[in-house]
């Protein structure tokens, strides 16, 4: 018999094969985004190789509590129940993460040690995800028995977050107790990404590869929308003169954005999704892990690297660089990697779920990495010329040379499509006593 508490605000729901991702999913996920503009808002003000070190290893601790929220997310309905009150505590510490996030490598002068509230921060988010998770599991042993190792990661992890707050306080030397810091931050990031290749998939249950699917593509192209904030808001346009040269760097980084979501969402994405729908038992848990686990982060850093770069850009431009000037600073090197970045992980996704390789896209990365060195000696309007013209024409020459495989594809999730379409509507027909629609027959 059910508690006072479930019996008034609701029971945790199990997710369904075919289940979706929900409202209350996509509301979190903004405050995950939230995470990564700050991430980048700090760096873009420390655009140095350990500005982005401390980037890189705050994204991969974040993108690791976002993958164990997915995992309880894909087995339980966020949206119902009592879930959505437990996971406003989530919420609330993964603000307080981000806004601790500028300050996680430095030891505090005033107010709260940023160290330390990152430490709690993560404590909280991670409880909230194994208590609700375990709740839902209590009575079945041998489930409770499988999430085990991620209690003892859990321990490590929270262990390794409060010794990078307090221990360089008690070198005495600043400069080595940062170098002890980051030292330990690697050591967290490295653990955390080798427990699931060592325990295997063991405690990884994909219920409904549909939600997995959608919920992933979700995070990334609301990363890829907040890139453009990004880009806008950091380099301090607003209340500038807009100049036919700013319109024009504003312009080519919209069409750069464009072409990695086209990229990614016209092909590869619907039809690994296909591909994780066809896999069932420990090959479905083993692509979810290499696949989306781990290269979805590539991508992600490749997108946060491109909006520093292209921040970089329009700050520079709007402030008076001419366009025959080159850049100044890393900018143009971040824009070249950042698109590297993002193609090699969008490279190895295909190969995971899809056992294919776009030699186009290999080509395109070979450019760019070529056109690095170059590129920040060129102009900026032959750099920029230069990398937008290079991903244009990827995306011309897949258009043309996939041609076929693109209508196959289209097709068979178009045919899908209608067919749930229709199966929704005929089942709420008769309940809301909805007419048949104009000339369809019974």
């Amino acid at each position: 018999m059910r508690g006072g508490w479930e019996r008034r605000l609701g029971p945790i729901v199990q997710a369904a094969p075919g289940a979706r991702v929900d409202r209350f999913e996509i509301y979190f996920d903004l405050v995950y985004v939230f995470s990564f503009f700050i991430i980048a808002r700090a760096t873009a003000a420390d655009l140095s190789g350990r500005g982005l070190l401390h980037a890189v290893l705050l994204l991969a601790v974040l993108w690791w509590c976002w993958v164990i929220h997915s995992l309880v997310a894909n087995r339980i309905r966020m949206g119902e129940g009592v879930v959505p009150m437990v996971m406003v505590v989530a919420i609330v510490a993964l603000y307080a993460f981000a806004l601790a996030s500028p300050q996680a490598f430095r030891d505090p002068v005033e107010g709260i040690s940023g160290p330390f509230l990152i430490a709690w921060s993560y404590l909280v988010i991670r409880l909230v995800h194994l208590g609700v998770y375990w709740y839902s599991i209590r009575h079945d042993r041998r489930e409770v028995g499988q999430i085990r190792p991620y209690f003892f990661e859990l321990i490590g992890s929270v262990a390794l977050l409060f010794a990078a707050a307090l221990v360089p306080a008690l070198l005495g030397d600043p400069q080595v107790g940062a170098l002890v810091r980051e030292a330990i931050w690697v050591a967290l990031v490295v653990g955390q990404y080798l427990i699931p290749l060592v325990t295997g998939t063991r405690g990884w249950v994909v219920t409904s590869a549909e939600h997995w699917t959608e919920r992933y593509d979700l995070i990334l192209m609301i990363a890829l929308g907040e890139s453009l904030i990004s880009i806008g808001v950091g380099s301090d346009v607003v209340g500038r003169p807009i100049t036919w040269s700013t319109l024009m760097a504003a312009t080519l980084g919209i069409i750069g954005v464009s072409c990695l979501w086209w990229a990614h969402f016209d092909l590869i994405a619907p039809a690994a999704r296909l591909a994780l729908h066809g896999t069932h038992g420990d090959a479905r848990t083993r692509m979810v892990r290499d696949a989306y686990h781990d290269l979805y982060l590539i991508m992600l850093v490749g997108i946060v690297l491109f909006a520093l770069g292209g921040e970089e850009l329009l700050h520079q431009v709007s402030g008076g660089i001419a366009l025959g000037e080159p850049m100044h600073g890393p900018g143009m090197a971040l824009l070249y990697g950042g698109v590297a970045c993002y193609l090699v992980g969008s490279l190895l996704f295909q190969f995971r779920t899809l056992h294919t390789v776009s030699w186009t896209r290999v080509g395109v990365v070979l450019v760019l990495a070529a056109g690095t060195p170059l590129a920040v000696r060129m102009p900026v309007l032959a750099a920029l010329a230069l990398i937008t013209a290079t991903q244009v024409a990827m995306v011309a020459v897949e258009a043309f040379l996939f041609a076929d495989s693109r209508h196959a594809l289209r097709a068979a999730v178009m045919e899908e499509r209608r067919a749930h379409e229709a199966y929704e509507t005929n089942w709420r027909r008769p309940r809301t006593n909805e007419p048949p629609p104009r000339g369809a027959t019974d």
